[in-house]
């Protein structure tokens, strides 16, 4: 593989690409989805309408090489709404690139231009080869993630 790659918005004709990435991503992190939230989550990525759902792909020619998901939305402690970087994912192959760096940058692009200053995403704290790059690009925080069970 060369090192060069695309970063664009994610576009209705990915669909078969995005997804096989998207089950990459799910299986990396020990999860898998129903089909029909697939369809449902490229309905929202790719729909000119929504503005708090994004996502962009890299490629290289014809295969995607990773992808990025964001979720904009308001935020207490401030005016401006803030972009949180729900996925992000190179496929193993492409590992080594700069893809994820790109993808990330597409993300601090999107939220430059649209006047959100705060990007923000979570981690697992074993995820050492991403955390490599994050500590990099952004600035980590003390705060730990709590969900209900």
């Amino acid at each position: 593989m060369t090192n060069s790659y695309d970063i664009r918005p994610l576009e209705r004709q990915d669909r078969a690409e995005w997804g096989a990435v998207w089950r990459q991503y799910l299986a990396f992190y020990g999860t898998e989805r129903p089909d029909g939230l697939y369809d449902l989550s490229f309905a929202r990525y790719t729909d000119p309408a929504r503005t708090d759902m994004s996502a962009w792909i890299a490629w290289d020619g014809e295969f995607a090489l990773g992808l990025v998901h964001t979720i904009v939305h308001a935020h207490g402690w401030q005016d401006a709404p803030v972009t949180y970087l729900q996925d992000l994912f190179t496929v193993p192959t492409a590992r080594g690139r700069g893809v994820a760096g790109a993808l990330i940058e597409a993300v601090y692009a999107d939220a430059d231009a649209n006047g959100r200053g705060s990007v923000y995403w979570l981690t697992q704290t074993d995820n050492t080869p991403a955390r490599a790059l994050y500590n990099h690009i952004a600035q980590p925080t003390d705060f730990m993630k709590y969900s209900r069970t």
